[in-house]
């Protein structure tokens, strides 16, 4: 299982692409730059940053990024690196948007065992490792983090069923983040993502006490084959019946 080291080079690991992709941004838009070239140096930059990094600090193990080819050996490996160098290009090539992430997460033999996501722009790393401490809930309806773009199907079942406001964002782990945080309640997604959309969100997030599984509250597990892993549910603890129940009744009446 994952040790001290693992922790603390995941999360310093993060915090570091973070830094470089602050600096990366502010630059790309001195220069005038088109919003794609502004968000495919962001993704590249941060990719060949993080495999760097993790050849040196773990030449034995394998890695799957979003950005990276898939090399097939990752499935011979017992442990395996998975990470989004740049979840949310979207807001990353927005300016003065901060719900963009970086992603880094270890699994051993399937399972996420250490994490970190940095959200660079507001200057906070999350680790497995001290794991984050979860503020007590404020008053006032439960609240569901959603996507900018239309809300997905399993985070509307829960809205409707348990009376939630609604709250978009952008990244994957500043949504998982917002939870960390106490900025929301409830992250439910399904119709799209893959493991590095997740994977250290998750780690993260069950690190500080939270729930996390796959909408059929199945566990979250990782290095699959086909890194396709459509939905999930984070969540605080007191909500994760409720959530769970409203998903379940919702898959059988499907």
């Amino acid at each position: 299982m994952a040790d001290a080291r693992d922790h603390v080079e995941a999360a310093r690991i993060a915090e570091a692409t973070g830094e470089l992709l602050v600096e990366a941004r502010a630059n790309l838009f001195k220069l005038g730059l088109d919003t794609w070239t502004i968000k495919d140096e962001g993704d590249q930059r941060a990719h060949n940053f993080i495999i760097e990094e993790l050849s040196q600090a773990f030449p034995d193990d394998a890695v799957l990024s979003e950005e990276g080819a898939d090399d097939p050996i990752r499935l011979e490996r017992d442990r395996v690196w998975i990470v989004d160098p740049l979840d949310g290009t979207r807001e990353f090539g927005e300016e003065g948007r901060s719900d963009w992430a970086v992603h880094i997460a270890l699994v051993e033999g399937g399972i996420p065992t250490a994490g970190a996501v940095a959200l660079p722009a507001v200057g906070t790393t999350f680790a497995s490792e001290p794991a984050p401490i979860l503020p007590p809930r404020a008053d006032g309806p439960p609240r569901m983090v959603v996507s900018r773009s239309r809300p997905p199907a399993a985070a509307m079942i829960v809205a409707q069923a348990i009376d939630a406001e609604l709250l978009s964002l952008g990244s994957a782990g500043a949504k998982a983040m917002a939870v960390v945080m106490g900025h929301a309640d409830i992250y439910a997604h399904s119709g799209g993502q893959f493991e590095w959309d997740n994977c250290a969100p998750a780690v993260v997030a069950m690190a500080a006490g939270c729930h996390a599984s796959r909408c059929d509250g199945s566990p979250l597990t990782y290095n699959h084959a086909d890194p396709w892993l459509p939905d999930l549910v984070i969540c605080r603890p007191e909500f994760a019946d409720q959530t769970m129940a409203a998903l379940a009744k919702a898959i059988g009446n499907s």
